[in-house]
């Protein structure tokens, strides 16, 4: 596993553990797509699904383009078109993808937590979620 990852799986499980979330990723802008370099309970067939993340697809890709969190209040019942059908396999709930921006506004990454209760994340919550996922250590990104 390369050094980049070793630091941001770290920085994943202990974001997790934070703010009580039971499934967790870590995407990095690679080109026009994202790819996943980090994950926390998240079940094989669904990290196969999301190694590589096309840019506006899924929620993370949608976060990467709208340049704001995406979120669902049920990850097992959301009908919007924005999980991807894998995803559903996570045990989770209501879940997040937080886009993570450099000075500029563009984004370095996409963090995504899952948590076990249902139900809309707070604007609040949301916020201070955005601010501590901005923690990720990117290193020489």
């Amino acid at each position: 596993m390369k050094t980049e990852n070793r630091s941001m799986q770290t920085w994943l499980e202990a974001f997790a553990a934070e703010h009580g979330a039971m499934a967790g990723t870590v995407h990095l802008q690679r080109g026009e797509d994202l790819e996943l370099v980090a994950a926390v309970n998240i079940p094989p067939p669904v990290l196969a699904a999301v190694r590589h993340v096309p840019r506006g697809k899924g929620m993370a890709g949608i976060a990467q383009v709208r340049k704001a969190p995406v979120q669902t209040c049920n990850l097992q019942t959301d009908d919007t078109g924005r999980i991807k059908p894998g995803a559903k396999a996570v045990d989770g709930r209501a879940a997040v993808a937080l886009p993570v921006l450099d000075g500029a506004g563009e984004v370095l990454a996409v963090v995504g937590i899952a948590f076990m209760e249902e139900g809309e994340i707070s604007a609040e919550r949301e916020r201070a979620l955005m601010t501590a996922a901005a923690g990720l250590p990117l290193g020489g990104t």
